[in-house]
């Protein structure tokens, strides 16, 4: 009872220019919502004025830091602090201690004041949850480093921001959260969801953020993340330049990239001698592969065949409805075809991640790969799945392929390597 009565005030909270019908997070009373702050191992309820969640165990974290802290006047929040330091996941959340049923707000607007004492090496996002099990994040990294140093701002963002396939409003237990990345410290006041709408920051829309040609846009990718594409288009230049054009070009994301590092051995024994081009950017989408090639990357080339993966990012970061990665992934074909007319294209299946064959990221990417298969005609674009030569038998994946259970180490460059060579040997032959 004490909890509802106290949920009941800060719901009701008020200002002078704030109306009672607003669903009010900050100011609240101390004990009104449950706030934790932490990482992807722990987390840390701050019950106080301060806390500091656990160092994640992992050697290269052991230093990190995940702190929040509480301004208090007479009993209650009135702001709160959210501090990290070189994390590549850390969060503050905002939960109640009872699903919410945020319908009636639902074109309403998500508006907080901000202050951003640090961020010039770390990201942010706002998230709210849309249900169980679905929650979704806005990218806040280029406003808020504008705003570092610059006193308290005024944010806006429409409700919908937090849409996607399968929301359910009813059910709403995480009405505001924050997620760094890198190191930074920020501050909140103000938190409120109010019915109208407002003018507030753009926001990508869920349906087409896929297809929508975009840089990387993370806290640990903007240094060097359009250096690497200059780096590619030099690449491609040279072998150009010196009567070595690519005979076979690579496309994808961090585990395509994986063939400068790990697989590095085995590329130089079967790629380089056909002066492959690896085109793998690390934690790329198919709206930044597809920015990337209308960039220029594969202008210029005639490569017998092109190999494209791409996709598990789309799931990773914002586990997308298999449907619009799909879209992605055909967008990104249709680019190749028109750039590239004469190349064969080999599509993979995108490789299983997490541990156990019914990990809800695999299962994603599984449904994906269930769609993009039928992309394939037969005379431009082929499809292989080398999924099973990566998994045990019993579907699990090991450590001794995928270490971190996602990225091949260079055991999973030799499996990938000769499951895709009998296929790649018949194209690149067609393509003569």
């Amino acid at each position: 009872m004490q909890y509802r009565n106290l949920l009941a005030s800060a719901l009701l909270a008020t200002t002078g220019f704030v109306q009672a019908q607003d669903l009010v997070i900050l100011p609240a009373p101390a004990d009104a919502w449950r706030v934790t702050v932490g990482h992807w191992e722990a987390q840390a309820e701050l019950k106080g004025d301060s806390v500091v969640a656990p160092a994640p165990k992992a050697d290269y974290a052991s230093a990190s830091h995940a702190g929040a802290s509480a301004h208090l006047s007479a009993g209650r929040r009135d702001a709160l602090t959210f501090e990290w330091r070189d994390l590549w996941q850390s969060m503050l959340r905002v939960e109640s201690r009872s699903p919410l049923d945020l319908r009636p707000y639902a074109g309403g607007t998500l508006e907080f004041d901000f202050h951003v004492a640090e961020l010039d090496k770390g990201g942010l996002s706002v998230k709210v949850s849309c249900g169980k099990g679905c929650e979704r994040a806005v990218n806040l990294i280029a406003p808020a480093r504008a705003w570092a140093g610059k006193g308290w701002q005024h944010v806006a963002l429409s409700l919908s921001c937090f849409v996607r396939e399968g929301a359910d409003f009813s059910t709403v237990t995480l009405p505001f959260a924050l997620e760094g990345t890198g190191s930074g410290r920020v501050s909140v006041a103000n938190v409120r969801i109010g019915r109208a709408a407002k003018p507030g920051l753009a926001c990508p829309d869920y349906r087409s953020e896929s297809v929508t040609p975009a840089m990387l846009n993370e806290s640990w990718a903007i240094a060097w993340w359009r250096p690497r594409h200059e780096q590619k288009l030099e690449e491609k230049r040279q072998l150009l330049a010196a009567g070595t054009p690519p005979e076979i070009v690579l496309i994808g994301d961090s585990i395509t990239q994986g063939w400068e590092k790990e697989g590095r051995e085995v590329w130089q024994h079967h790629f380089a001698p056909l002066h492959g081009l690896a085109l793998g950017f690390g934690g790329d989408r198919t709206e930044n592969v597809l920015w990337r090639l209308q960039q220029g990357e594969i202008d210029g080339l005639a490569p017998k065949a092109v190999v494209l993966m791409i996709g598990t990012n789309n799931t990773g970061h914002r586990a997308e409805n298999p449907e619009t990665t799909a879209a992605g992934i055909k967008r990104l074909l249709d680019e190749i075809r028109q750039r590239l007319p004469k190349a064969q294209v080999l599509l993979l299946a995108i490789f299983p991640r997490g541990e156990k064959p019914d990990d809800v990221l695999r299962g994603i990417n599984r449904r994906v790969n269930q769609i993009i298969e039928a992309y394939a005609d037969g005379r431009q674009v082929h499809f292989l799945d080398i999924g099973a030569a990566l998994l045990q038998p019993d579907g699990t994946l090991s450590k001794d392929v995928m270490p971190d259970l996602l990225h091949p180490n260079e055991r999973g460059y030799e499996i990938w390597q000769r499951a895709m060579a009998p296929t790649l040997q018949k194209l690149m032959g067609a393509a003569r």
